[in-house]
């Protein structure tokens, strides 16, 4: 069975240093102000559609399931928050 992926969300961890190159035009997130960082803040994420935008080619990708796998993760959400 054919499965269109363009449809799909891919997932992909950068460290914050690394905020400054996204393009937010290639990504669903609309500003640096709109990312999710991981509690020490040295790392955040970004989502997009269809074909890997070129900044973020050669970094891992996560499906949906795989990111919010990721993000129940201690580095990602206090149990506070729970």
């Amino acid at each position: 069975m054919y499965q269109d992926n363009s449809y799909m969300k891919t997932y992909v961890i950068i460290d914050a240093s690394e905020v400054a190159n996204v393009d937010f035009d290639q990504v669903h997130e609309t500003s640096s102000d709109t990312l999710r960082y991981s509690l020490d803040g040295s790392k955040t994420f970004v989502k997009f559609r269809g074909d890997t935008p070129s900044f973020l080619v050669g970094k891992p990708q996560h499906n949906q399931s795989q990111i919010l796998e990721i993000l129940s993760a201690p580095e990602w959400t206090s149990s506070e928050e729970i």
